[in-house]
């Protein structure tokens, strides 16, 4: 009987989702959604106790795993005491957070304004580059995602604004990316001379340097592929930034807090940009919380200027206070460090899984953010989905993806990617559990290499 009614229930708590919620980024009819009961760990559960093994962090947001009461404890601490002040009021989480930030943050980043998530984080750090520098125009990439606001959203390249984008933000303009595996130059890495650096410079020419306020680059590539940077990339990109008087953003929305085996990933590039746009880890997806971390440099201008920019939940008294037990979960349970020893180890696993599976065209990863990249043809490199597949064009991936679900891993597969990017604290054995389900997945795939 009890059995019954958990079925029951689940069913039931489905079809309320189904019938009176919206899904993101989907056609809502057809949907089949996993109704988690609870999580722990890096595990998800549902109603019937099947278990999944979370190898995406969620949305690559919970990257201290589900379930740390250390959190929960943090936050009801914080509610019996205050639970909502104006952002003109002041807490002891907010100040406590601020400080650890710019602890943690490279160069003389050293002021934060707390925002709701990340696509908030990077509205402000562009109308803020427009209200520091007085020019207008922002440089960003195609293969890149921002979040899901107008503004956000039109300085990412990603498809999912097209429907949207006849009221794009006007004023931002997008260059190539570096993607090595697929040059847009049509060049080898080893022997290139950097057309990837040298395109945008020649664009922010003709746009006149001068108009230029600022380039928003990630601080390492997410959702787009986890393209990675050529070794001297962003160094080149914070050369042309100087040069020009122009602000580097860097987005590390997803790559921040430990994701990339550093606190953030620009410090695995040795480049201190001007502001920091970031989420998702601040909290581990515990409470929506973002921040804007900017230099002392541009802090200290609005110290007789107005600052235009504000939030109703700015410095969310709850929010900061899950902030600050996180960034101290990340130190006492060395997740950071665990992230970069784990990546080393799933790559060294890829290198031999490449050798069993001939789908596999790319493996490209920075600690714990990484995707396999399907193609049909290692040669030709023809995607297993192309790029901005219609629905039609996933069929293969669609059977891979399934598969997974079906294993018991939930896991983020876009176009003719499969993400790797599962909590920091997973151990060696939880690794070999989802490469496991992957290399069997991975077997659908191969049937279609031509």
């Amino acid at each position: 009987m009890a059995e019954l009614v958990a079925v029951s229930n689940a069913q039931e708590i489905i079809q309320d989702n189904l019938d009176y919620t919206l899904f993101s980024w989907s056609k809502q009819k057809g949907l089949a959604p996993i109704a988690v009961k609870h999580a722990e760990g890096v595990y998800l559960y549902d109603y019937d106790d099947k278990r999944y093994i979370d190898f995406s962090s969620g949305l690559i947001n919970v990257n201290i795993g589900h379930g740390n009461q250390r959190v929960t404890a943090a936050v009801v601490k914080q509610m019996q005491e205050v639970s909502y002040v104006t952002p003109g009021c002041v807490t002891q989480a907010r100040g406590e957070l601020g400080k650890k930030l710019a602890e943690i943050t490279p160069g003389n980043l050293q002021k934060t304004l707390f925002t709701v998530c990340g696509a908030s984080a990077i509205e402000n750090a562009i109308k803020l580059a427009r209200l520091y520098t007085g020019r207008h125009k922002i440089i960003t990439r195609y293969r890149a995602f921002h979040g899901a606001s107008y503004g956000a959203m039109t300085a990412g390249g990603d498809p999912r604004k097209l429907a949207l984008d006849s009221q794009q933000v006007p004023n931002i303009v997008h260059v190539e990316d570096p993607y090595c595996y697929r040059c847009p130059f049509g060049k080898e890495i080893s022997t290139c001379s950097r057309e990837c650096v040298s395109h945008v410079e020649r664009v922010i020419e003709f746009e006149g340097p001068e108009n230029v306020a600022a380039i928003l680059m990630e601080g390492e590539s997410g959702s787009s592929g986890c393209i990675k940077y050529p070794p001297d990339y962003l160094q080149k990109i914070r050369a042309i930034c100087d040069k020009h008087g122009i602000l580097l953003i860097a987005d590390e929305v997803m790559s921040g807090f430990g994701r990339t085996g550093k606190w953030f990933a620009c410090d695995l590039h040795g480049v201190v940009p001007d502001m920091i746009a970031t989420a998702k880890g601040i909290t581990a997806g515990y409470l929506p919380l973002g921040a804007l971390i900017v230099s002392d440099t541009i802090a200290a201008h609005f110290n007789d200027h107005v600052l235009w920019l504000g939030l109703t939940y700015s410095a969310h008294p709850v929010a900061c206070a899950a902030g600050v037990e996180v960034l101290k979960i990340y130190e006492d349970e060395h997740l950071i460090e665990n992230a970069a020893t784990m990546g080393v180890y799933i790559e060294a696993r890829m290198e031999e899984m490449k050798e069993q599976h001939a789908c596999i065209g790319d493996f490209r990863n920075t600690g714990l953010l990484g995707c396999i990249e399907l193609v049909k043809n290692r040669t030709t490199k023809e995607p297993m989905a192309p790029f901005n597949a219609k629905p039609e064009e996933m069929a293969i991936m669609n059977k891979v993806a399934a598969r997974l679900k079906q294993l018991g891993m939930y896991a983020f597969v876009r176009w003719n990617y499969v993400f790797i990017a599962p909590p920091l604290s997973i151990t060696r054995e939880q690794v070999e559990e989802g490469l496991a389900m992957i290399d069997e997945a991975l077997s659908i795939a191969d049937e279609y290499v031509i």
